[in-house]
């Protein structure tokens, strides 16, 4: 059996060659020169997340936890992550239910 190519290209449509796209609705002014994009952040966004949602990091806790992680002493909950993760689960369906 003969296979045809059936798909034909499409004419009169741009494609983007792997370039920045420039806008050119600037006026007559236009410069080759790339335009400068400011950023400006609020108090707030220069806060750290764990201030925002009240999180706590106990440190000492965490480097207790690299430690054992290290020298090969770190024993994993099976239990309490299959809970854990079983929480998790119902959380999200209860969201996406939620959202519908």
């Amino acid at each position: 059996m003969k296979i045809e190519n059936s798909v034909r290209p499409i004419t009169g449509v741009a494609t983007n060659d792997g370039q920045k796209r420039i806008d050119n609705t600037g006026g007559a002014g236009h410069s080759s020169a790339p335009a400068q994009e400011n950023v400006h952040l609020s108090s707030v966004s220069k806060q750290p997340q764990s201030a925002e949602s009240g999180a706590v990091v106990d440190t000492a806790r965490v480097q207790e936890i690299k430690q054992a992680i290290s020298d090969g002493s770190f024993k994993v909950n099976p239990e309490a992550v299959a809970d854990r993760l079983l929480e998790t689960a119902r959380e999200l369906i209860q969201s996406k239910k939620g959202d519908t």
